[in-house]
């Protein structure tokens, strides 16, 4: 296909996506869908920052632009960029291009490792690993498959009868797409045992649940079965933070949530996640989310 046909089928497609979105999103907000893991998002305005703890997912923007700083690195990506997250990572969002007439949106799919897993089983060809620089975030130009795929994806919103039988296959297709992709390499890699990416996705699984306790870098490079350098160079590579910041970001995201969500006080929400001394935890709150915690609380609610 001549670049410029293809360039016209992408628009045409993404004009269709776009015109689904606005009418299962008609005003600002985060939209679960009927499709398990499938998710539509739209804002109205610029220039306000969302803090938020990426899953791993992929996400397509179909109209806007965003700047996220993913750890300590700043992506800006908008109208036909699609990003891939392959582990938990936190990231501060901020909308650079939206209206009320032109509203940023974007269709995000929580990725499935047991989909990943069988893919890998089912087509043995997909195991083939090299030795690759691995970051748990990437960001492209979308591939008209993968568009195309979305696009049938959320057509099933209007069919609900259809959805239970043909979503796990519209799903299993992009799984499939995605390893296939340029983003495959990454993929397979974290999802195949032994690799030093797998090693490091197994380490971040290990401190979102265990992120209370004290932990030294010495005993999670020892998990992980590395020298301390290497592990420390790994994990800031896939995650751009340092281990024992990662952990910080996971206490306070999670410190949020219960103040949020479960009506805790600072102080106990302080305590419940690990800190032992509030002035500690008050002011590393305040670094991450800009204000302290009583005034974050009450500007989300």
């Amino acid at each position: 296909m001549k670049r410029s046909d293809l360039n016209s089928e992408l628009t045409t497609i993404n004009q269709q996506v776009k015109q689904h979105m606005l009418r299962w999103a008609q005003t600002a907000g985060d939209y679960p869908t009927a499709i398990n893991g499938l998710g539509i998002y739209r804002r109205d305005m610029t220039d306000y920052n969302e803090n938020c703890f990426y899953q791993p997912l992929v996400s397509i923007i179909i109209q806007g632009s965003k700047r996220s700083l993913i750890g300590t690195e700043q992506h800006i990506y908008g109208e036909g960029d699609y990003l891939v997250t392959s582990v938990d990572i936190p990231a501060v969002n901020s909308i650079t291009i939206a209206s009320q007439t032109e509203p940023f949106l974007s269709l995000a799919l929580y990725l499935n490792t047991q989909i990943i897993n069988q893919l890998i089983t089912e087509y043995p060809q997909l195991a083939n690993i090299k030795a690759i620089p691995f970051k748990g975030i990437s960001i492209k130009k979308v591939e008209l498959d993968i568009l195309t795929a979305f696009f049938r994806l959320i057509q099933l919103l209007d069919k609900p009868e259809q959805i239970s039988i043909l979503a796990p296959m519209i799903i299993k297709e992009i799984h499939y797409l995605l390893l296939i992709g340029p983003f495959g390499q990454h993929l397979r890699s974290i999802n195949t045992k032994g690799t030093q990416s797998h090693q490091i996705a197994s380490t971040i699984d290990w401190l979102k649940n265990h992120y209370k306790q004290p932990i030294t870098v010495e005993a999670l490079a020892e998990k992980a079965n590395m020298s301390l350098a290497t592990f420390h160079r790994h994990f800031k590579q896939v995650t751009t933070l340092s281990p024992l910041q990662y952990q910080k970001q996971l206490r306070l995201y999670e410190a949020r949530r219960l103040m949020l969500s479960e009506n805790y006080h600072a102080n106990s929400a302080g305590l419940e996640v690990g800190y032992e001394s509030q002035t500690q935890f008050n002011r590393e709150y305040k670094r991450l989310f800009g204000t302290s915690p009583y005034k974050d609380i009450k500007n989300l609610q």
